[in-house]
């Protein structure tokens, strides 16, 4: 068959090299300029910022020998940074014993050797997508182009996007629409801080009570990142909805703020950038590991799909889900 994947995140690509690899032709259609999804880097002129997910774990034997996979073609590495927990100032060792993963050099790098062979769109935003005569035709748009172009026809179409994004284009799928609109994804700002000078905290990542942030990590602690001193730092999902639409630079500067007050450094950055994620975290994930109507052969997949596992909005959630569609389209 010809497939059209839409999204060029974790679960789309893992989805498209499965269905490659058992003899489909594979399209995928990306709508930002480089693939990966939400484990995306931000370049400057600093080094990179991994601005979306941190790091990533196993827990399902699946997913466990794929990550020794990748570890064997040197991919990923593991994550050992000294995390902590902040409130009010003290930090206490926390997240001891579980084992992290990231890719190297950046969280993009996973997406892009995945893409690897793949014929892959980017900057192809697919805005509709029709049944005509059983078979599928994309409505994409692309800045280069003032009128919208039609791709196809294919015989399939795979939706791995956030819920919220999927439900556009399921017209002609009404119960998977209904059935999407049942999940739910938080909001995150993200903060970007970059330091002439190392800010010299006793921990490289922590989790936050009682602010505006929730998260921040060193970025510069992973391996095989550029050297310097760069802090990722987000938003709690309450505070991120609540300010979804704020200027960037008032964000910017109240996140700020609550990084200098939950860190204890006053060290004025060099660098700060915020992003973003309209649609970060699965809050409210659907019990199944993906849906696929065979008779239309129409499949949606991500991370918002619980697949088994206890929460949801995880590489692990993304990479299974994009594996089960896959085999049940290949099935």
């Amino acid at each position: 068959m010809h497939i059209a994947i839409v999204g060029a995140g974790i679960s789309g690509l893992t989805c498209a090299r499965q269905l490659q690899s058992l003899g489909h032709s594979v399209t995928v259609y990306e709508k930002s300029h480089g693939v990966s999804g939400r484990m995306s880097t931000r370049q400057t002129e600093l080094g990179g910022f991994d601005h979306g997910a941190q790091y990533f774990t196993a827990t399902t034997e699946r997913f466990k020998k794929e990550v020794a996979d990748w570890r064997k073609v040197g991919w990923i590495a593991p994550w050992s940074g000294k995390l902590a927990s902040l409130d009010t100032g003290v930090s206490k060792p926390a997240g001891n014993g579980t084992k992290r993963f990231v890719p190297v050099p950046g969280m993009s790098s996973l997406g892009k050797r995945l893409a690897h062979g793949l014929d892959v769109r980017l900057e192809q935003q697919v805005v509709a997508v029709e049944l005509a005569d059983k078979r599928w035709l994309l409505s994409v748009k692309a800045d280069t182009s003032p009128v919208n172009a039609t791709a196809g026809p294919f015989d399939a179409v795979v939706l791995a996007m956030p819920a919220d994004q999927a439900i556009p284009l399921l017209n002609s799928a009404p119960a998977f629409a209904k059935q999407a609109q049942k999940a739910r994804l938080a909001p995150c700002w993200t903060l970007m801080l970059g330091f002439q000078a190392p800010l010299e905290l006793e921990y490289d990542g922590a989790w936050i009570n009682h602010s505006r942030l929730g998260w921040v990590a060193r970025d510069t602690a992973k391996p095989s990142h550029r050297a310097g001193e760069r802090w990722v730092c987000h938003a709690t999902a309450a505070w991120s909805l609540k300010h979804l639409e704020d200027d960037p630079e008032r964000v910017k500067e109240k996140l700020t703020k609550a990084f200098h007050e939950a860190t204890g450094s006053y060290i004025q950055p060099i660098h700060a950038v915020v992003h973003r994620w309209r649609y970060s975290q699965s809050v409210q994930p659907l019990a199944e590991d993906c849906m696929w109507n065979g008779k239309q052969r129409i499949g949606v997949c991500g991370d918002w799909f619980a697949v088994g596992l206890d929460g949801s909005g995880r590489v692990e959630n993304a990479y299974l889900s994009g594996l089960a569609l896959a085999k049940a389209i290949g099935s």
